[in-house]
């Protein structure tokens, strides 16, 4: 019994010992690098495939909606980029969503004849030490109505010679580096036409632009602030050649917009009672639905959006109990200066979406001809309540 005994702890030790041994292995493999895979046919959740993508010509699903925040997946090689692009035309539209980067900094890359259109999307969380959110390779690029904020990288774009990069409405809002060496936001080697661009709050870069070969061409505005190096300060630097300026305005480069003057408002028809759908709505659309007007500096098609909130919306009990009488959320470029009129007579207050939970702030407003008009300079929800 008793030599029985002890050959049954002798075996019940040797798997014991095996099996931790074998979770010590487990746990000391490197996380498995995710295979490449040609051409996806199918998409997350949010709207986009979040596996490592490589696209040709030859791919069936070209353009990608998103739906929701896309966390961008694990397991890739750095010295890859989660999607890269050698042929065909494709286009993702972001609908004000982001894409997060949190563990792989390299998000696109258009090479040889790719073309990539990237609309209304937000890049952020990028934490690395090395590498770029966006590669040109060589194909083409588009950004319109692009936001890269709150991503430590040593650059969030690269481009190629060879290629071509067109960026219109495109902010830079509180990305920082890490590392003493000098880098800059973006590196230019190739075409590189800007129409609208700020760059504000980034930290640790030692220029905005560099311009190394090929051409870049600037127009529209350049808004540039709070932006600083190790030294203390941040600059444009053409490093070699020049870099062709076409903004106006007292735009270039460092631009606080001034206080807007308010403008006779045209008569607008007396609004109807109509639902409060928690969807996107164009200007046009939500203008003619509401009667309320809406106007931005450089636009209204220069990548501001605008959607009526119903209670569920606002989020807030107290301005639900209050009686609101009418709510837009406004996002996108609104830091160019985006002014909103309401077709009744009330108080304002603003919801920051820059702050968790939102915070509310009593904004100043002009009341005439029946309206009452606010000025916002960043992202956030208005809510009109009855006047006191």
């Amino acid at each position: 019994m008793t030599v029985h005994r002890l050959i049954s702890n002798a075996g019940m030790y040797r798997i014991a010992l095996l099996f931790c041994l074998l979770l010590a292995f487990g746990i000391a493999r490197p996380i498995q690098i995710q295979a490449q895979t040609s051409n996806p046919t199918s998409v997350d959740a949010c709207g986009l495939p979040l596996v490592h993508s490589s696209f040709t010509s030859a791919a069936t699903v070209k353009t990608f909606n998103m739906t929701a925040d896309c966390t961008l997946p694990s397991g890739i090689p750095s010295s890859s980029a989660v999607y890269s692009f050698a042929s065909g035309t494709f286009t993702i539209n972001g609908h004000g969503h982001s894409i997060i980067l949190s563990n792989h900094a390299w998000a696109i890359q258009p090479n040889n004849t790719g073309v990539v259109n990237v609309n209304n999307v937000t890049f952020r969380g990028a934490n690395q030490t090395s590498g770029q959110i966006i590669w040109e390779g060589g194909g083409r690029l588009n950004l319109t109505d692009v936001i890269f904020r709150d991503n430590t990288v040593p650059a969030i774009m690269y481009t190629n010679p060879n290629g071509r990069v067109d960026l219109m409405n495109v902010q830079f809002l509180n990305n920082s580096r890490t590392d003493a060496s000098d880098t800059e936001i973006i590196n230019a080697y190739n075409t590189l036409n800007i129409t609208n661009i700020i760059f504000s709050g980034n930290r640790g870069y030692r220029r905005m632009i560099r311009r190394v070969q090929g051409t870049t061409t600037l127009s529209g505005c350049l808004t540039a602030s709070d932006n600083l190096r190790a030294d203390g300060g941040m600059e444009v630097d053409t490093l070699s050649g020049t870099i062709t300026d076409n903004t106006t305005g007292p735009c270039w480069p460092n631009f606080t917009p001034p206080a807007k003057k308010k403008k006779k408002k045209d008569p607008t028809p007396t609004p109807t009672s109509t639902p409060r759908p928690q969807i996107a709505a164009t200007h046009v659309a939500l203008q003619a639905s509401t009667g309320a007007t809406f106007r931005a500096t450089f636009g209204l098609d220069s990548g501001v959006h605008f959607r009526q909130l119903d209670g569920a919306g606002i989020g807030v009990q107290s301005l639900i109990d209050a009686g609101f009488l009418e709510a837009f959320d406004v996002w996108g470029y609104v830091e160019q200066g985006v002014e909103v009129c309401f077709p009744q007579v009330g108080r304002v207050v603003f919801l920051d979406a820059s702050t968790s939970p939102r915070a509310i702030v009593p904004l100043e407003s002009t009341v005439a001809n029946g309206q009452t008009c606010v000025s916002i300079s960043s992202p956030g929800s208005l809510v009109l309540l009855p006047a006191d």
